[in-house]
């Protein structure tokens, strides 16, 4: 596994977008929405992993109750994983809680599953798998 993003949860996109462009003197490379976790994407290429900043496009969203709860930040670290199914079955098989059975499809043209923060010290850990086409 490697590290393929950090997912950062913001209350506005395009005042974040403005900020990293700053930090990062580049702007983001991709803005994208993904209907079922009602957000908004942008991604930000930074070294040899990038940056995923997150704005929730619905009140009740994860991303949304969130940042009610802790405020923005770091939300989630992904690793990029070949065969997710059998890396979904090895960490189940290893004690980790998995928040959906299936991998579903994420932003960035991957297919993804999370495990529960409980079952990893807190941290939200994303597994992700690039779609083939």
């Amino acid at each position: 596994m490697k590290i393929e993003h950090i997912g950062i949860a913001v209350k506005s996109l395009e005042n974040s977008n403005e900020l990293f462009t700053k930090l990062f003197g580049q702007s983001f490379y991709k803005i994208e929405t993904v209907e079922s976790e009602a957000v908004s994407t942008s991604f930000f290429q930074c070294g040899g992993a990038k940056i995923e900043l997150l704005e929730a496009t619905n009140p009740d969203s994860a991303i949304a109750k969130f940042i009610e709860k802790r405020g923005e930040g770091i939300h989630h670290i992904a690793f990029e994983v070949e065969d997710i199914l059998s890396e979904m079955q090895r960490l189940e098989n290893e004690g980790f809680i998995l928040l959906n059975k299936e991998p579903k499809r994420g932003a960035d043209n991957k297919l993804v599953c999370f495990l529960h923060p409980k079952s990893s010290n807190g941290v939200l850990v994303e597994l992700c798998q690039t779609i083939k086409s």
